[in-house]
């Protein structure tokens, strides 16, 4: 079984798996026909149950061919134009490249003496972005898994920065159209849900200032504390970005920590005619970015950004064996110092390797073309006498909602959404996501794929109406 495990008298064999693995991955973009096969989970299911883990094939090629039943024929995959689902982006091949190396020198990020360079280039990265974004000189931050990760590691920061001992009276306000992350953050911080005051959107679905300010009074009238104002640079469901001037004057006025959730909107930092866009995040004291969204990085590549470093100490744990504290006093860079994690991945290389090739101008171009595509797209929808569409998009997505001619009760609308997008998905032409706006269930188009075309767009937007026309004749001949 040695011969399994990667070193030196190994790396021919290691270079002809990955080889083979690389060629087999190449082979299917550039055969794959549509975003998805249509498989259902009782079709798949019985193929992946039959596999015997205690049984290896022993040979790689043998594994990559059941590979190609169990896994490859069916995957969902991101590149394809018409993949117009969810917040998944197609990825630059200088970060795959990036992802190849760091899984096989497999560093782990949570101290010097495992990582080395690895550390410098993670910290150089941080410095990029908090710089990109203004933080000022002492901002510092970590790389996560996700955006969830993120937000958590932020409210946890602004929990303790708020210095009140009794949780029950802090309170934390977001928008109605923030991430749920920011209610799962405060129940995994013992704040409970109800600590997370709710602040409802303009029609541009962006965050109510004025409403803020009315919260933030009734806060402090009743002995509560403002712990956090979360700031949403791109919505999930809308790409809005809330005005970020306003409340960075409100939490000032207040005294709250301010965060900015921009895992979507983040991309903007690279914008060459958008990054306007992101005026006054500069004010944060935390930002979470996903660069797995609008850098178009593999998952999973984010990162917690702070105004100020010092505020990382409350993430800060010393083991004996890992990081001791007589390591401070030697300057000795551990990553775990700041982060909730301990083995980490080295997922800041793929960025680093994507700026190396690209530049940040290159990976901007990409996020302005398809922002650029969805107001196209907006426009497409709004001559459209089929469609309604719910707002402008300030980035790449686009929700709306098919409506028949023939006048039919709102209930029977929602079905026929609802209906379109499962058979859509079940024939594999292409992938939308779906959400409801004020109780009523509409359909998403998120855009992250410069090859997706206007074309595109019509032609999935065609085969929606003829899934919903569909549904409503056959329950018009049923009834």
């Amino acid at each position: 079984m040695r011969s399994h495990l990667l070193n030196d008298t190994t790396a021919e064999s290691y270079r002809r798996s990955v080889t083979e693995g690389v060629e087999r991955v190449a082979r299917k973009l550039a055969t794959t026909r549509g975003p998805f096969t249509g498989v259902t989970p009782a079709e798949l299911a019985p193929v992946i149950d039959a596999v015997d883990l205690d049984k290896p094939l022993g040979d790689a090629s043998a594994a990559l061919d059941e590979l190609e039943d169990v896994y490859l024929r069916d995957a969902v995959y991101f590149h394809h134009p018409r993949y117009l689902g969810h917040l998944n982006c197609p990825v630059v091949i200088p970060a795959v490249l990036g992802e190849a190396v760091l899984s096989a020198v497999n560093s782990s990020l949570d101290t010097w003496d495992q990582s080395a360079g690895g550390t410098l280039i993670e910290r150089k990265l941080i410095d990029w972005t908090t710089a990109r974004i203004g933080l000022g000189p002492l901002a510092d931050g970590i790389f996560t898994s996700g955006g969830t990760q993120s937000n958590l590691q932020a409210l946890l920061l602004a929990r303790e920065e708020a210095g009140t001992a009794d949780l029950s009276k802090l309170r934390i306000f977001s928008s109605e159209c923030s991430h749920f992350s920011v209610q799962k953050s405060a129940t995994l911080l013992g704040l409970g849900r109800e600590s997370v005051i709710s602040i409802p959107v303009d029609r541009n679905k962006r965050m109510q200032s004025v409403v803020l300010a009315a919260e933030l009074e009734t806060c402090r009238a009743e002995g509560l504390v403002p712990m956090a104002i979360v700031a949403t640079a791109g919505t999930t469901d809308f790409g809005s970005i809330d005005p970020l001037p306003e409340i960075a004057a409100l939490a000032e006025e207040y005294g709250a920590w301010m965060h900015v959730d921009a895992a979507y909107g983040c991309g903007l930092l690279a914008s060459l005619k958008r990054r306007h866009l992101l005026d006054g995040i500069e004010h944060a004291d935390s930002v979470t970015v996903d660069y797995h969204k609008s850098f178009f990085q593999p998952v999973s590549s984010s990162a917690v950004l702070v105004r100020d470093r010092a505020a990382l100490r409350h993430a800060t744990y010393h083991a004996d064996y890992l990081n001791p504290r007589r390591t401070l006093a030697e300057q000795i860079p551990n990553q775990v110092d700041k982060s909730l994690q301990t083995t980490r991945r080295f997922d800041a290389l793929k960025l680093w390797m994507t700026l190396r090739v690209m530049g940040a101008d290159g990976v901007g171009e990409l996020f302005d073309e398809v922002c650029d595509l969805a107001a196209a797209g907006h426009d497409l929808l709004a001559a459209d006498p089929r469609y309604d569409v719910v707002v402008e998009p300030q980035l790449s997505t686009l929700v709306y909602r098919y409506v028949p001619e023939a006048v039919t009760s709102p209930a029977e609308i929602d079905r026929a959404n609802l209906y379109a997008r499962k058979a859509l998905f079940a024939s594999g032409e292409a992938v939308v996501a779906g959400t409801k706006v004020d109780g009523r269930q509409y359909l998403k188009f998120t855009l992250l794929n410069p090859e997706t075309t206007v074309s595109d767009i019509a032609a999935v937007l065609d085969l929606i109406a003829g899934h919903a026309e569909q549904y409503l004749g056959e329950n018009l001949v049923h009834a």
